[in-house]
């Protein structure tokens, strides 16, 4: 059953948004796009007739309205945006990958006034121009800005509807959102129980927003290592092979039992990070998310993960320092991102990635690296509409006694209920308790 309040569609994911509300969301029932499976990375315009790309021709757009024929290059087509910097673009006939720039028209900045970027990677737009005069060398689609000084670029006209957005309130502007990206097969929203330790209210207010914005998304435990134990060579083991000296064997005797003494604290604090881990992955496996524990360091389930990438167009998201560029990069060691270690002095990451960017993969389809978020905003989520993106308390709360509910001081309410019988995680139950007190507001102490 459907619950009609003003603009918002609340259906049994959540809610479809459009682009006044901070990100088109093109509802399939209401004529919207759509993906369609058998096209890798295709997409739909069903309302307006769109193109669909043909990946037999290279990329190439079609157009339904003129017969299926295809668009010709060298007057402009349809392409999907893969890098984004201050007002310039990168965009690509996917599948094919041939970047070439493009700017924006400023009819279409003056149109989105309540979004910081008025299109975001991922989008798929209409553009006019060459995109074989304006393509750019592919060691220039990586690191900083993209090159303003070309003589020949395209231009962006029309920005056709979204499939669905990751998209939070700005962290300036409080009357303004951001557009993280668009039309996306998979989220996978990385996070770490140690260097750093992401709070339960970040997460939660990110899956928030992907169960209202129809964005399917897997959480990542990274950094198992840290937990599920590996062999851990002796801090001695090659300092003296081949050394037979009385002063070397006593100074090994010394150090061997300073590592005894080591490896048992570490063994607790090994054991102690394990029961997080499990207690971690009870919360949000019975409210209905994937969870994958992974590790760069070790390789454990990166094979897993890259199985689950192929093919698609995925986003890599989560606060600085928890491993999303480490993790692309052991996807596919090509892509080279830059990483960064850990502040020793706050045991926060460091911004390593500074813009929006899509790369292809080896193994086929297209990941999306994006930078570090210190806090996540909500965007325009009413009180009665809230329980709707936490799927445990919409799996009951049909059971309650007043309709709507917000499931803090009524009678009879079932989702209540649930928290006291265990069903629901206490910690979840206040993460939406937190949400409804502060209105979603972006908060810079969420991490």
């Amino acid at each position: 059953m459907k619950k009609i309040r003003s603009n918002i569609i609340l259906s049994d994911r959540g809610a479809v948004r459009n682009l006044e509300e901070g990100g088109t969301v093109c509802n399939p029932e209401d004529g919207g796009a759509v993906r369609n499976p058998e096209e890798v990375g295709a997409v739909r315009n069903l309302e307006e007739g769109g193109a669909v790309r043909n990946p037999e021709e290279g990329g190439a757009m079609r157009n339904p309205e003129d017969g299926n024929s295809v668009c010709d290059p060298e007057e402009g087509g349809v392409a999907v945006v893969v890098k984004h910097t201050g007002s310039h673009y990168l965009l690509s006939r996917l599948p094919e990958w041939k970047p070439f720039l493009a700017v924006i028209k400023g009819r279409l900045r003056l149109d989105t006034t309540t979004t910081t970027n008025p299109i975001a990677v991922g989008d798929v737009v209409e553009y006019e121009g060459s995109a074989e005069a304006a393509a750019v060398e592919p060691q220039l689609t990586d690191g900083g800005k993209i090159s303003a000084g070309r003589e020949t670029v395209c231009t962006i006209k029309k920005i056709l509807p979204r499939r669905n957005c990751i998209v939070r309130r700005s962290a300036n502007l409080s009357r303004q959102n951001h557009v993280i990206a668009a039309n996306l097969d998979r989220v996978f929203l990385v996070v770490t129980l140690k260097d750093p330790q992401v709070k339960l209210q970040f997460i939660d207010r990110f899956l928030v927003t992907c169960e209202a914005y129809n964005v399917p998304v897997t959480i990542l435990l990274n950094k198992a290592d840290l937990y599920r134990g590996e062999e851990k060579p002796s801090a001695t083991e090659n300092k003296f092979i081949g050394k037979e000296s009385a002063d070397a064997a006593s100074e090994l005797a010394d150090e061997e039992l300073a590592q005894m003494a080591a490896d048992a604290a570490s063994e607790l604090a090994d054991e102690e990070l394990a029961q997080m881990a499990a207690g971690f992955m009870q919360i949000y496996e019975s409210a209905g998310y994937e969870v994958i524990e992974t590790s760069v360091k070790t390789g454990f389930n990166i094979s897993r993960l890259r199985s689950l990438c192929k093919d698609k167009v995925v986003l890599f998201s989560g606060q600085s320092g928890v491993g999303k560029s480490s993790l692309v990069n052991a996807l596919d060691p090509s892509l080279r991102i830059k990483t960064a270690e850990i502040s020793k002095a706050h045991l926060q990451g460091r911004h390593t990635t500074t813009f929006y960017q899509m790369h292809p993969l080896s193994c086929g389809g297209f990941v999306v690296d994006t930078p570090g978020i210190r806090g996540f905003g909500l965007v325009d989520f009413s009180k009665e509409e809230l329980s709707n993106y936490f799927p445990e308390m919409l799996r009951v709360e049909d059971n309650c006694r007043f309709v709507p509910c917000t499931h803090t001081h009524e009678p009879g309410c079932a989702v209540k209920d649930a928290v006291e019988r265990g069903d629901i995680s206490p910690l979840r139950y206040e993460s939406y308790l937190a949400m409804l007190e502060d209105g979603g507001k972006y908060r810079e102490g969420d991490e």
